[in-house]
């Protein structure tokens, strides 16, 4: 299944942040970071796995806690690459653009995934991350995280599992396009929000997708019309309903044979 993040209901979003501390940008001024041991979203972040002692040295490395407006970019393509980001609320998706101008949706994330490693390999950001939803994100300096790391070998090994995670995300993404159907990658994609949500104490058969339609079609290789399309064979197969943006999955064993 994709190793992307979809959206829950809204978590209630922390204190705004420094626009001088990184390289985002949005206007919003910075405050303290919120500790991570007081995160509803800890249980789902990088700091995940670590001790009190580990956590209270990684809380000092985490160097402020910033909000970005809907619609807002966190940082951008060819932005240099100083820090990576913890959603601590909201949404965003990543974008890469096309040379003839137009946007390839390339991920959805939401609160406690990590955004900004595409920038690890050449320094700079390869995307543009964009919030789907007034959304807050921890900043933390990636030159302090590799330090930390060479201390810890329990962060370590939980970093690289996020790296894994995306070069996971993006074989399977590969995959989605490259040999399933239409009706298939839509029920794929509607079954990994289920997971996630499952995964973050949410309920697994109804929740509230960000994105529009049309950029989950962007993401899925389809065209607006065709998602929706698949939505309207789902309800009429007993599978799924939906209102707006609120989906409740009814059968989701038979939505997994799809």
């Amino acid at each position: 299944m994709l190793n992307e993040a979809v959206f829950a209901d809204d978590v209630a979003a922390p204190a705004a942040a420094n626009a001088s501390a990184c390289t985002g940008r949005t206007s919003k001024a910075a405050r303290p970071a919120q500790h991570c041991a007081t995160c509803s979203m800890r249980s789902a972040c990088v700091a995940q796995t670590l001790d009190a002692q580990e956590l209270m040295r990684f809380d000092s490395i985490v160097s402020a806690t910033r909000h970005i407006k809907r619609g807002d970019t966190l940082y951008r393509a060819n932005d240099p690459f100083q820090s990576i980001y913890a959603i601590r609320a909201g949404s965003f998706k990543t974008v890469v653009m096309h040379r003839d101008g137009r946007e390839q949706v390339t991920g959805f994330h939401l609160a406690g995934e990590v955004l900004g490693l595409d920038g690890v390999c050449t320094e700079q950001h390869s995307s543009d991350a964009v919030a789907l939803e007034d959304s807050s994100v921890c900043i933390i300096p990636y030159a302090l995280l590799e330090s930390m790391c060479t201390e810890s070998r329990t962060l370590q090994q939980q970093v690289l599992r996020t790296m894994s995670g995306e070069i996971v995300r993006e074989s399977t993404l590969m995959m989605l396009l490259g040999t399933m159907s239409a009706e298939q990658r839509v029920a794929a994609f509607l079954l990994n929000v289920s997971n996630r949500m499952k995964a973050r104490g949410y309920s697994a058969a109804e929740f509230n997708l960000r994105m529009t339609r049309e950029e989950m079609g962007n993401f899925l290789g389809m065209k607006l019309e065709t998602v929706s399309r698949m939505f309207s064979k789902f309800q009429r197969d007993g599978l799924v309903q939906t209102q707006g943006k609120l989906i409740r999955i009814v059968n989701i064993d038979a939505l997994g044979r799809v």
